[in-house]
């Protein structure tokens, strides 16, 4: 392998050989930046957004497969821009249900194999005098966090305009003729310590360990990912039988739910849970009206969710998919929010503390090892039978908390889109953005025509988690407004 080519991982490989394996399967994810202000002319979008694009990891780049050997980003001519950078206009009146049925048609198609493996469309003629930029990269090239870390960097306005922001630091490989730049300029959360696999705890001594070596930090590193992977290989246990798997087509649909960030905090706050605890129970919540409404049984293990749990902190210089899995069982059959929410937190740290990610993680670092070939092989068949250990995939990943802006326009909100492949015909994925998290909620056109259903369960599970925490926050400012007015008056 030379200078000008990058092979890929075994994660991303795989999602190559799940789209293969499919027809009907697009596997690109997609952020959708809302913009205010009027669009800019084709010309003035490609002069100032299109160097930004084709600096970004992959943007120069297209897949090659090999016979023998894992496939390579192999450097392409200069792209095209009018092949990548695309205009459309939304049908009229322009309104979220426009918006929300060219997403699910856009992200539908296939990126063509032959070019670089990603697109940028300007969206012109939403309401309220918007317009909007849909960015599609194959997940091949990015998981979710580093399609949030692309889109940041893409919507960076020019260093020299006024009150511009600079654009984070983007990720660049070899292949690029870069040195590696930090991943993540999002995540700003304390480091988190490395996998047992990866440096593993001190273990006390022993008489005997003078005399006979004993390699006690791999055994630790060993019992852990066994460990871990026992609680993998308990997720092949089939779930009950529901409509929520099956075979799915080319089409899908696209909805949205919004809340405010900060509420959902509070809420998971009160519990002792987290912000993903609080969207996998109102997830639980939308399946749960789901299945009712199709007079479906709603049985305690009935909903088992795969859920991307990121890994780029223990990672240093990776590109591409940097993630793990969970495999939670979704409580659809707790009615109460609270009890749900309880419920699903407990299952979350449950699976954290057996190492799940360590595991899958340990399962991907052997498989580096097998013939990519034959890997390749068996992944494409597996992805051809039917399955019944899944039943949805949910993704959150957390965004900028700072004000994005585009060719000097602000940046309104950012809507996220998962994939769904493998028989899962509901997928979502929660973004947050400022103090705004929106949940992007795809389903497979045919077989899910009442994608409603669950996008309004879902808006009515956060709503019961979340309103008493909304309630709390708007006593407490108003008592912070009448205090001042309370002492101006006893002064006079």
């Amino acid at each position: 392998m030379n200078a000008s080519t990058q092979r890929l991982g075994v994660l991303d490989t795989a999602f190559l050989d799940v789209e293969d394996a499919d027809p009907h399967v697009s596997l690109a994810i997609g952020s959708v930046a809302i913009v205010a202000g009027p669009p800019p002319t084709h010309d003035e979008f490609v002069a100032r957004v299109g160097p930004r694009l084709l600096s970004l990891p992959g943007a120069t780049a297209r897949v090659r497969r090999r016979r023998f050997g894992a496939p390579e980003l192999v450097r392409d001519r200069l792209p095209d821009p009018d092949h990548h950078i695309r205009r459309v206009a939304v049908t009229s009146p322009g309104d979220d249900t426009a918006l929300h049925e060219l997403v699910a048609s856009i992200m539908a198609r296939r990126l063509d194999r032959d070019r670089p493996l990603w697109e940028c469309w300007v969206v012109e003629g939403l309401s309220g005098g918007r317009w909007a930029v849909l960015f599609k990269v194959h997940h091949c090239l990015v998981d979710g966090v580093g399609g949030v870390d692309l889109l940041t960097a893409l919507c960076a306005d020019d260093p020299d305009a006024p009150g511009a922001r600079p654009a984070p630091p983007v990720p660049r490989s070899p292949l690029r003729s870069a040195p590696p730049l930090p991943l993540a300029p999002l995540r700003t959360a304390p480091p988190v310590p490395r996998s047992p696999l990866r440096t593993a705890p001190p273990v006390p001594r022993w008489p005997l360990q003078a005399a006979i070596p004993v390699p006690w930090g791999p055994l630790q590193a060993v019992r852990q990912v066994l460990r871990g992977t026992a609680g993998l290989a308990g997720a092949a246990v089939p779930v009950a039988p529901s409509s929520l798997v099956g075979p799915i087509g080319s089409r899908r649909r696209y909805r949205v739910v919004r809340a405010s960030l900060t509420d959902v905090a509070a809420a998971g706050r009160a519990h002792g849970a987290t912000v993903n605890d609080v969207v996998l129970a109102a997830v639980s919540a939308g399946l749960r009206d789901l299945l009712t409404a199709r007079g479906e049984p709603t049985w305690a293990r009935a909903v088992r969710a795969l859920v991307p749990v990121s890994v780029r902190h223990a990672a240093t210089g990776v590109e591409g998919n940097a993630i793990s899995v969970r495999l939670p069982f979704l409580p659809i059959h707790i009615t109460h929010p609270v009890e749900a929410l309880e419920k699903v937190h407990r299952a979350m740290r449950h699976h954290a503390a057996t190492g799940e990610s360590d595991a899958g993680q340990a399962l991907l670092a052997l498989a580096r090892h097998a013939c990519p070939t034959l890997l390749s092989s068996g992944v494409r068949l597996g992805a051809r039978l039917p399955q019944r250990s899944i039943t949805t995939v949910t993704t959150n990943v957390p965004g900028p908390r700072h004000p994005l802006s585009l060719i000097g326009r602000d940046v309104i909100e950012v809507l996220p889109y998962v994939p769904i492949a493998l028989g899962l015909r509901t997928g979502v994925a929660a973004l947050s953005y400022r103090d705004r998290l929106v949940l992007g909620i795809t389903g497979d056109h045919d077989s899910t025509p009442d994608l409603d259903v669950l996008a309004s369960g879902i808006e009515r599970g956060l709503s019961r988690l979340v309103e008493p925490a909304a309630r709390s926050r708007q006593s407490a400012t108003a008592a912070a407004r009448q205090g001042p007015q309370d002492a101006t008056s006893r002064v006079r």
